[in-house]
């Protein structure tokens, strides 16, 4: 038995060219859109997707806490905050390693984009408010909206997409600007944990994986902004 339920899947948007053979596609997504007021689009982070709850941090499984390396920073955080979380959980994008993107506007290794409490996905506003409290950023947020027609949604997506990441992003590879890792667009009210599939999609851009079965033993800790000498 899991100490806590990890974090469901996100599904891909129909046009979303970055999916993998285990991924999985909502094709009815507009009208799932068409039951929220208002929807928030907002960058995804090329992390890992790491939990805080009361019993520990948590990166994929739930079975047992995680005790990587590049999580160690955020371990030591928690420490600080484990007895103030209660029954709030707190997932997100974890920086410390980099991954197949380097961000050089990083302020924090650690980026909120979801809050889980009991059987609910909080509200963005309760997400951002839970971020402030616990001293995290949230994953950038780029806009909100109220689509009425589906294809200004999908050009919407597309659009910002194609933008570099506000975190500066830089092809780990090439170490060009590149552009961003892809969008998480969520309904901006809370909903039920078992509803999440017809609440937020997402939009990853194709190939993006630059990093191989080796990256544990090779990887590399991303600088925060103030390293960067800028000259």
């Amino acid at each position: 038995m899991s100490v806590s339920r990890k974090y469901g899947r996100t599904y891909h948007y129909p046009f979303s060219p970055g999916t993998t053979s285990d991924d999985r596609i909502n094709a009815d997504y507009w009208s799932d859109v068409l039951r929220m007021k208002q929807i928030v689009h907002t960058e995804k982070l090329d992390g890992e997707n790491n939990c805080l709850s009361r019993y520990g941090v948590f990166a994929r499984s739930h079975a047992a806490p995680t005790v990587s390396a590049w999580t160690k920073a955020i371990r030591q955080h928690w420490e600080s905050i484990k007895n103030d979380l209660g029954d709030v959980e707190i997932f997100g994008e974890n920086l410390y390693a980099i991954h197949s993107i380097e961000y050089r506007k990083l302020e924090h290794h650690y980026y909120v984009f979801a809050v889980r409490q009991h059987d609910m996905w909080l509200g963005w506003d309760e997400v951002k408010f839970y971020a402030g409290l616990f001293d995290f950023p949230t994953v950038p947020e780029i806009k909100t909206a109220t689509p009425e027609r589906e294809e200004q949604l999908r050009d919407e997506v597309l659009t910002l997409a194609r933008q570099h990441s506000v975190l500066e992003s830089y092809d780990i590879r090439t170490n060009e600007p590149c552009t961003r890792e892809g969008i998480v667009t969520r309904n901006t009210e809370a909903y039920p944990v078992n509803d999440l599939a017809h609440h937020v999609f997402k939009y990853v851009r194709k190939g993006h994986v630059k990093t191989d079965e080796h990256w544990t033993r090779h990887w590399r800790r991303a600088k925060l902004v103030w390293e960067f000498s800028h000259h």
